[in-house]
């Protein structure tokens, strides 16, 4: 029997995949347990249906962090910290606060996906790597000034 998988099933397959399974264990174990659906052409359908809604907002999404990244890219972002003498902070700019920045300039960013390569203890700029969707990165410099 023919069936399509609403979930990921250990050792058979992954969600909308169509497999090929005995009679038995389709109906007593996968679509009991609503693990799958029988291969009908009206759930075919419904499948073909939510793959193409998938890949359309992935790709609207794919546009927007495109445009968003040609927005921000080399663009400075002042992030003012409490420091002591000599220009050193109390503590380290950390990707939240980056991301708090950005949102306070209008960009929403996550902060997981900012990348800080060494930790910032100084004033001054600083580049940061953001990674707005998979294969769309940026780097934006961070400027860090004295709040006092």
């Amino acid at each position: 029997m023919k069936v399509i998988l609403l979930q990921d099933v250990k050792g058979l397959g992954k969600l909308d995949q169509i497999v090929e399974v005995n009679d038995g264990y389709a109906n007593n174990f996968l679509i009991r347990r609503n693990l799958a659906v029988e291969a009908t052409p009206a759930n075919l359908n419904s499948v073909k249906n939510r793959k193409s809604a998938q890949d359309a907002r992935a790709e609207r999404e794919l546009q927007e962090a495109r445009e968003v990244a040609a927005k921000i890219s080399g663009q400075a972002f002042e992030l003012p910290v409490k420091c002591g003498e000599g220009g050193r902070l109390y503590g380290a700019v950390t990707a939240m606060d980056v991301a708090a920045a950005m949102e306070k300039a209008g960009y929403e960013v996550d902060r997981r996906g900012i990348a800080i390569p060494s930790p910032i203890k100084t004033l001054g700029d600083h580049p940061v790597d953001v990674r707005l969707h998979t294969g769309v990165n940026v780097t934006v410099v961070v400027r860090v000034v004295d709040a006092s």
